[in-house]
């Protein structure tokens, strides 16, 4: 009996150890970044959609994602927040696809 309960609760600590502790430390690090936004942040959303932070309440962001192009999300909707070496990386690669298709349409 002693040995049985003693496994019982040696499952559910390495349960907790292994499930619901790592969980809480993502939940707290999402909070941390939804809580660190500020305007002029570049932004990724979770449906992949890129952006620049123009104004910001309790619960909403309004991204610019084109000149004049501005769309109001729920602070739950950020994926991540690019740093200014991701964001030089993305241009670069911009012009690489461009000088690409350029090539392709003169053959």
């Amino acid at each position: 009996m002693q040995n049985s309960l003693m496994w019982l609760v040696l499952l559910i600590a390495l349960m907790y150890f292994m499930m619901i502790r790592p969980q809480q430390k993502q939940k707290k690090q999402r909070q941390e970044l939804l809580g660190s936004l500020n305007k002029g942040d570049n932004i990724v959303t979770i449906g992949g959609i890129h952006g620049k932070i123009i104004a910001l309440t309790d619960d909403s962001v309004v991204l610019e994602i084109s000149p004049e192009v501005k769309i109001t999300m729920q602070r739950t909707a950020v994926g991540i927040v690019q740093t200014e070496e991701v964001e030089e990386e993305d241009d670069d690669e911009v012009k690489q696809l461009d000088e690409n298709t350029e090539d392709e349409g003169k053959l």
